[in-house]
């Protein structure tokens, strides 16, 4: 009875040391960061970011399965995973050919199994605190165009159309109504809690005819949807002062021309020139006294 008493005891202190050592594990120390709200557009896909956390405990012979459910039905999983580990503790969801029931909310779980065939694990824990929840967006967002308010003949004139989305593995195609593949510049980047920019650049070189023509950027979303946005252009003549510049420089030639000229006949005429008015004064007075 006394060594019966005894394996009782030890028992009780394993399972107590158990326990504590479990404890933790799955309920202060486990952690997930989860974005509360995205908009989601019909037919298209989202991304939810999703991260995790856990204690720093040897899970080198763990299988770690991700499970996305509803919150309000635990037993509706739109996502399970038990083929793979969760690499980087990455528990990120994508959901493809969105419906506009697809709402929400949806919670993630985490099942630590001790072996490969071990279903019926207890530990588990669900992360029913941060749960994902969608605004359903039945048309795509239009793009916005960054411009110049007015563009100057013959001078490189930029547009810049960029698209916010939640879809990043199928990223909106951009297209424009003119120009050339040479002159556009595509660029995406990630913008924070779960949103993502696609951008196009456009550089034209406008003429006098492109004077209130129009510019048309297209977003094609996944799923087949798209929305536009279009720019008028007003196109400004380069400024051209030939017609003041070109007769004030002939103007300028000719009265330069007529002071050498004159100089020149003064200089070279000028005794004659004065021999003349003076014989002029002689038969005006000769003139007067005949008379």
């Amino acid at each position: 009875k006394k060594t019966q008493r005894n394996m009782d005891t030890k028992r009780m202190i394993f399972c107590l040391l158990l326990a504590a050592i479990i404890s933790p594990v799955f309920t202060e120390e486990w952690r997930a960061s989860i974005i509360k709200e995205l908009d989601a557009l019909v037919t298209s896909c989202v991304v939810v970011p999703c991260s995790f956390t856990h204690p720093k405990e040897n899970l080198s012979t763990s299988r770690l399965r991700g499970i996305w459910h509803r919150s309000t039905d635990r037993a509706q999983r739109i996502y399970y995973e038990d083929s793979m580990q969760l690499g980087q503790n990455n528990c990120s969801l994508e959901i493809t050919n969105i419906k506009d029931h697809d709402n929400g909310p949806f919670c993630f779980r985490i099942e630590l199994a001790r072996t490969e065939t071990d279903t019926s694990t207890v530990d588990k824990f669900s992360f029913v605190e941060s749960c994902v929840t969608f605004r359903m967006l039945p048309d795509p967002p239009n793009p916005t165009l960054s411009h110049p308010n007015t563009a100057i003949q013959d001078r490189p004139y930029t547009i810049t159309c960029s698209v916010r989305h939640t879809c990043p593995s199928h990223v909106p195609k951009l297209t424009w109504s003119r120009g050339t593949a040479d002159e556009v510049i595509e660029d995406h980047k990630e913008m924070g809690l779960g949103y993502w920019e696609a951008q196009s650049i456009l550089t034209i070189i406008p003429e006098e005819k492109d004077d209130h023509s129009d510019v048309t950027c297209t977003a094609q979303f996944n799923g087949q949807k798209t929305s536009s946005t279009t720019l008028t252009l007003y196109v400004k003549r380069t400024e051209n002062y030939n017609h003041i510049i070109i007769p004030t420089v002939a103007a300028f030639g000719t009265a330069v021309i007529f002071a050498v000229f004159c100089i020149f006949m003064v200089k070279r005429y000028n005794p004659t020139i004065s021999g003349m008015c003076e014989n002029r004064g002689v038969a005006y007075r000769l003139s007067r006294i005949t008379f």
